[in-house]
């Protein structure tokens, strides 16, 4: 069941029978049942149930969906919490081997997925300074286009880490076309 429904609203539950919903609650209906008084049920177990007559929440309120689906976008917006990128099947337990052009050096093995973990870090944290740009009220139009293209270079000189990920859409994108 997607529509949140709202008090007063009749429903039939498999295991309760016949039952008025007397209150909402973010994450589940208070239900008053006729044979076995007030039960909760919760929205993601509400498909269980059979409306029989459905009222309309009140006006303005908020179901989970909403909250969860803002809270994302601030999380994405703001915070330094990189998003879960897949990293291309071929490399999975890989190793990134570094060997140094002078022979009184060590070499180093870097884990793949620690050094994609890094590349993925670089990324979000370029669209947040994108996102920070361009809701910047300091800078003038012309200064943040500026700053845009900077970013884009950026993105197009990382283009050779794409190799890395799974998806194409997780690519860097540089500048399109010559210059």
């Amino acid at each position: 069941m997607e529509r949140i429904l709202g008090t007063g609203s009749r429903v039939e539950h498999p295991t309760f029978g016949a039952g008025v919903i007397v209150g909402l609650r973010p994450t589940a209906y208070q239900i008053v049942f006729i044979e076995h008084g007030l039960k909760e049920i919760a929205l993601v177990a509400a498909d269980k149930l059979n409306v029989i007559e459905a009222c309309d929440p009140p006006e303005g309120s908020v179901s989970l969906a909403d909250v969860e689906r803002s809270l994302l976008s601030i999380l994405r917006r703001y915070s330094d919490l990189t998003e879960l990128v897949p990293l291309g099947d071929k490399w999975i337990n890989g190793k990134l081997i570094l060997e140094p052009g002078r022979k009184d050096m060590a070499t180093k093995e870097v884990p793949i997925e620690d050094f994609f973990h890094k590349i993925v870090m670089i990324r979000d944290r370029l669209r947040v300074m994108e996102q920070k740009i361009n809701a910047s009220k300091g800078l003038n139009d012309e200064e943040k286009v500026e700053l845009q293209q900077y970013i884009t270079r950026i993105y197009g000189s990382l283009t050779t880490f794409n190799v890395l990920f799974k998806n194409n859409s997780d690519h860097f994108v540089g500048q399109k076309g010559s210059r």
